[in-house]
């Protein structure tokens, strides 16, 4: 075995960026499972980036974690953030919680914005960060006076994640520079919702109803945009999903780039 030298474009990073994927928590028969809908592992991939399904974390970890993650994806989840974490009791008891996700994700998310990665949240993912940040949701949204109901309904996947309304795309904000002025069609398949924006966060986009569908936080370092609806429900097929994917993925390269650094000229290969 000799090593050679091979030469390399210049600027080149080495690798795809690696974009955390956040997992849920979840009883299979009698075995404890962390696991991440398929849909967001194809959605980084469609953003052109390498997703790593992340299981819960302590505080070190979490360090390590965003110490190698070039991106955040915080995905969507059946279960609810629990009301504690904005003070309030449980409404609903028969709803699904996880506060094994709560314990590590609100802190990820505090750190991720700080550090000025790259973070896209989508549906739970967004209600996370907003209480992240010290916002409220409605826990029932279709519970509320004047807000409509914006669970999904059907009997099948393709019925709940269907276009269900318009939302208002807020001018001036990081959503118009992605996806035009609008209106934009999206699906709704949630019961939770914000209730309180958060300090400091931006208005991207509000439903017809007037239920905030989309926010930002203009102060952050870096990329980061929540959308209460499910962008990487059949992504490849919808022109608004792809912009937001590749907007993402455009900045976790960046952020690759700028923090691991480009190669050199000239690498190590074995012959």
């Amino acid at each position: 075995m000799r090593m050679t030298l091979e030469p390399r474009p210049r600027g080149r990073s080495p690798g795809l960026p690696l974009v955390l994927v956040t997992s849920c928590n979840r009883m299979l028969g009698e075995h404890p499972f962390h696991i991440a809908g398929r849909k967001y592992v194809d959605a980084v991939r469609l953003a052109g980036a390498l997703p790593l399904i992340a299981p819960p974390a302590s505080a070190d970890e979490v360090e390590a974690l965003l110490a190698v993650a070039d991106g955040v994806l915080l995905t969507g989840s059946p279960s609810n953030v629990h009301p504690s974490h904005f003070g309030e009791e449980v409404d609903d008891e028969s709803l699904p919680l996880d506060p094994q996700r709560d314990a590590w994700t609100l802190p990820l998310i505090r750190l991720a914005l700080a550090r000025g990665l790259p973070l896209l949240a989508i549906c739970r993912g967004t209600q996370e960060t907003n209480v992240a940040l010290g916002g409220s949701l409605h826990q029932a949204v279709h519970e509320q006076p004047g807000l409509a109901d914006h669970r999904g309904a059907g009997d099948s996947a393709a019925q709940n994640y269907a276009p269900a309304h318009e939302v208002n795309v807020v001018a001036g904000g990081l959503l118009e520079r992605i996806v035009g002025p609008g209106p934009i069609t999206v699906n709704s398949v949630h019961g939770q919702g914000v209730k309180r924006l958060a300090h400091g966060l931006r208005v991207e986009a509000l439903a017809p109803d007037g239920l905030i569908e989309a926010f930002s936080q203009p102060a952050a370092p870096g990329f980061n945009l929540c959308v209460q609806w499910h962008p990487e429900w059949q992504a490849a097929g919808n022109p608004v999903s792809m912009q937001l994917l590749l907007a993402f993925g455009a900045a976790v390269r960046q952020y690759r780039d700028r923090v691991r650094g480009p190669l050199p000229e000239s690498v190590p290969a074995l012959a």
